[in-house]
């Protein structure tokens, strides 16, 4: 485990597909084809199967345009995903980090944790059953072999990202080409097909599964992952070739979501044609769909395909679910561990309620325990989309490519419809428990859940609203009308003879020495300090010795030599713990004559916001600080 001194996202491939060499053609659009592909797999795993099994065995063809209208979404959402990425270089872990307070973000990176995990469980009881319906295998012993999988990310990552790309496009050829011919031996009414694109009124169960199949469909990772893959693509920083990336990877989204509803649709084209006109409409179990394909279209082919493009699906959501991971983890807490372990902390967390239930329930409560992983993921959707909705809106930060107000609109209606499905189906099964016989502890969690979960939402859809409100009342106080003109009396200043720079070990450290130096030349001293926030650190101050405190001295000898070689004289000072309180005291006992910090690009969880810590140190120093941005 590292604590990460810079701030790129996925660094171990970031921007390592250039995109800035002349092409022509459609080579130009190459480079740009492949991370939605990866974020396409979210919305074909095996947990959005039984919805659309279920939508078709027993409404026909009605819910096609249900499909429609969630791809729909899907696109929108997964777009400003993507431009958040491309525009702004960070992913939305970043972002939330960079905007939210402390306790919220650590409420945003449990949740967003909790989905992984919940998605992680649908992958692994996907596999599992495709694994039994096709070698037979018993359920325990084809979710333990799923543990293997863990090993599959570490391959990848040693032939690049192109590679990891082409192999999870090759396992979603794999899922469309299998559906495909399952269509093929189902040969539905084209007629009926057709109608089921056309919107139609929706009752009792009909509305009910169409909730399911909206809810079930934008995945809370996908959000953090797509932000995150888009920077492995080297872009320049002008605005003409940000366009043509925009422009790029809303084609590349645009296919690659086209071929996740194809597959969705296909599952419930089939289920109609194959289940619905034949009067199976109970059919909602993975396992019943599959036994009923050989007899209903006489043929061996179907169920073995069925079966390969489960454990396709589940297998590609793998690979997707430990990258979003490594995303969430090292946006919100600047942390990496190995991915391989990474990996298997996962799939281990997924695999333990997996076990539990088959030994203690059997095989028949797995489905239950399917649905349960796609309500933890409901339940996490609204804490990806309003973020990311505030993100792309922000034109102090977005620029010219902020969305506009037409989009805005289309995407908080589109946030407002999934979040009010999702709750919706969730405050339903919460009722239920409260009105039956079940524990009274349970009801009490359940009711401080509910809570805790309003307060989080409330909490952070407002804030930055609350923070726009501010800076723009803030201009405002800052035009004042003055009665009279005063002549400017400068005194004359005393020129620092010490002058201190707070580092965070980022990319802006050499930003920082640069204008520090650039204050006094070679006439003063530079006082090069920094910040340890490791839990050593917290309990032992001085007398911490882990490898982080080690590691941050020798940097700072480091720098501290390049300026000596320079001319420059310098003093270097760690603090540790609390980052202002130590900032403050450092700069008192040198006896500073001037303290240099960064506006931004901090590092440890410790910190609210960086802009907060300026403001906290410059009120309580009578130095002049100099804030680089």
């Amino acid at each position: 485990m590292e604590r990460l001194h810079n701030d790129t996202s996925l660094s171990e491939v970031h921007e390592s597909i250039d995109t800035t060499k002349p092409r022509k053609g459609i080579r130009r659009f190459l480079p740009y084809l492949g991370p939605a592909y990866l974020v396409s797999v979210g919305y074909m795993d095996p947990g959005n199967w039984a919805t659309d099994l279920q939508g078709g065995a027993k409404f026909g063809y009605q819910l096609i345009w249900v499909l429609v209208m969630s791809n729909l979404m899907a696109l929108l959402l997964q777009s400003l995903s993507a431009r958040l990425g491309i525009v702004r270089r960070r992913d939305l872990a970043q972002a939330n980090r960079e905007e939210y307070p402390r306790i919220i973000n650590f409420c945003l990176y449990a949740l967003a944790e909790l989905a992984i995990a919940a998605c992680d469980l649908a992958e692994v009881l996907g596999m599992a059953i495709g694994i039994h319906l096709l070698t037979g295998l018993p359920m325990l012993a084809g979710v333990c072999i799923t543990v293997l999988d863990t090993f599959l990310l570490l391959v990848l990552q040693k032939y690049g990202m192109r590679k990891m790309e082409a192999f999870i496009v090759a396992l979603v050829a794999v899922i469309g080409i299998s559906f495909l011919i399952e269509l093929i031996f189902a040969r539905p009414h084209l007629g009926e097909v057709v109608k089921g694109f056309v919107p139609s009124y929706l009752t009792g169960d009909a509305l009910y599964i169409a909730v399911g199949i909206i809810g079930a469909t934008v995945m809370p990772h996908n959000l953090y992952l797509h932000s995150a893959l888009v920077q492995t693509r080297k872009i320049k920083p002008d605005d003409s070739s940000i366009k043509r990336a925009l422009r790029f990877n809303l084609f590349d989204t645009t296919i690659a979501l086209n071929a996740a509803f194809f597959v969705n649709a296909a599952i419930l084209i089939l289920a109609a044609s194959v289940f619905y006109t034949s009067g199976n409409t109970e059919v909602a179990k993975i396992e019943d769909a599959h036994a009923l394909l050989q007899p209903m279209l006489g043929t061996t082919l179907a169920p073995i395909l069925f079966a390969v493009a489960l454990i396709a699906a589940g297998q590609s959501s793998t690979v997707t679910g430990t990258l979003a991971g490594q995303i969430v983890m090292e946006g919100y807490l600047h942390l990496r561990i190995n991915p391989w372990i990474r990996r298997l902390l996962t799939r281990l967390i997924a695999i333990i309620p997996a076990v539990l239930v088959i030994v203690i329930y059997g095989d028949e409560e797995l489905d239950a325990l399917l649905v349960l992983s796609q309500v933890i993921l409901s339940l996490q959707l609204g804490f990806a989309i309003i973020p990311l909705i505030h993100f792309v809106s922000d034109k102090s930060k977005m620029g010219s490519f902020a969305i506009k107000t037409p989009v805005k609109i289309l995407s908080w209606m589109v946030a407002f419809i999934l979040v009010f499905l999702n709750v919706k189906l969730v405050a339903e099964g919460s009722w239920e428990i409260f009105n039956g016989e079940g524990a009274v502890i349970t009801k009490i969690l359940i009711g401080i859940g509910w809570i805790l979960f309003t307060w989080l939402f409330v909490a952070m859809t407002l804030l930055p609203f609350i923070k726009k409100h501010r800076q723009k009342q803030n201009q405002y106080a800052a035009i004042d009308i003055h009665g009279q003109e005063r002549m400017l009396h400068i005194a004359d200043i005393q020129e620092p003879g010490k002058i201190a720079v707070a580092l965070d070990f980022s990319s802006n450290d050499e930003k920082l020495i640069a204008n520090a130096v650039a204050q006094q030349k070679k006439n003063a001293v530079y006082i090069l300090l920094h910040i340890v926030e490791t839990a050593s650190a917290k309990y032992a101050g001085e007398s911490s010795d882990d490898y982080e405190t080690r590691k941050d001295m020798e940097r700072l000898k480091q720098y501290a030599a390049e300026l000596k070689d320079l001319g420059y004289k310098t003093e270097i000072y760690l603090g540790y713990n609390n980052r202002v309180q130590e900032i403050v005291r450092i700069v008192q006992e040198a006896k500073a004559d001037m303290l240099v910090m960064g506006a931004h690009k901090h590092s440890g969880l410790k910190d609210i916001l960086y802009g907060e810590t300026v403001d906290h140190v410059r009120h309580k120093i009578s130095i002049p600080v100099l804030i680089i941005s």
